[in-house]
């Protein structure tokens, strides 16, 4: 893995992977080869949370399918959402894409991981539970993932270093007596990942985006799912936070938003937080 040093002096490179443009993703896309995005990390604005300066309308659909296109064989494509409350229901906007995407795109359910955001209390709703999670929806594209590496991903064992004993539950119902061995001291995360919410990482400039995740929820899937070298995507790419995660690491990184003000605080914050110059925006065509 290249360190954060050399990952600057990689990215500092004019290279034509390496940047933000500006532009209709679902146009966009269209201009990638055919498999050659090995991750893709993204959260599409879903069921009106956020107005987005009214410029967040995407057909999910299709975006489904141009990204299977732009995918590797055994790619992953990471989408971080939720659902919408409306007349004390949930919009099922998640589990209709995931479906979607399966059944008409080419898409895998790899996996569907819970991000649980540790923030302020808030939203003491007297007749709803206070929504303090979204969705890690990971798709994969083909039999198995390309890259996995689960290590980066590891979390101290509560019981480490005691003797783990007992039964095991077998599929026919009996049991199985476990011999007796000692626990590690770490242990495979679950499907239950949590973190700060962005707001406690003091970046006033990220935060000039309406709706951001975590720089390590970013960080931990790209360490997961990808290389150094390789080319991760976020057709959606907001404040730059897969970008800049992806730089950090040794990636080589495409980031595309509609909004030249995104675009613009994606590229400022690239230019600050990896102390290169500032990337130019290449506007186009809009449409689908």
């Amino acid at each position: 893995m290249a360190s954060v040093a050399e990952a600057v002096k990689i990215h500092s490179e004019p290279k034509a992977a390496n940047g933000i443009r500006q532009g209709d993703c679902l146009s966009l896309l269209q201009s990638l080869d055919d498999e050659s995005v090995d991750l893709t990390v993204f959260s599409p604005p879903y069921d009106s949370i956020r107005d987005y300066n009214g410029e967040w309308a995407v057909d999910l659909s299709l975006l489904g399918s141009r990204l299977f296109r732009v995918t590797k064989q055994g790619g992953i494509c990471a989408v971080v959402i939720g659902d919408g409350t409306k007349d004390f229901a949930k919009s099922l906007t998640t589990f209709s894409l995931a479906v979607d995407w399966c059944r008409e795109a080419g898409w895998r359910l790899f996996e569907c991981c819970i991000y649980r955001r540790d923030g302020n209390p808030g939203a003491w709703w007297s007749r709803r539970f206070r929504v303090d999670h979204e969705y890690i929806l990971l798709f994969l594209k083909g039999k198995k993932p390309e890259k996995f590496d689960k290590t980066p991903l590891m979390v101290p064992s509560k019981h480490a270093g005691k003797i783990y004993t007992g039964t095991d539950r077998l599929t026919s119902g009996g049991f199985k007596r476990i011999k007796p061995k000692p626990v590690n001291a770490m242990k495979c995360r679950g499907t239950i990942w949590r973190y700060a919410t962005s707001n406690t990482e003091s970046n006033k400039l990220k935060l000039q985006h309406p709706a951001t995740f975590p720089d390590k929820l970013a960080e931990d899937l790209i360490l997961c799912f990808s290389d150094a070298g390789d080319l991760v995507l976020d057709p959606m790419c907001g404040s730059g936070t897969t970008c800049v995660m992806a730089a950090k690491n040794g990636r080589e990184y495409i980031g595309m938003d509609i909004s030249p003000e995104y675009c613009a605080i994606a590229g400022e914050r690239l230019a600050k937080e990896l102390s290169q110059p500032a990337l130019s925006l290449s506007a186009a065509p809009g449409g689908g």
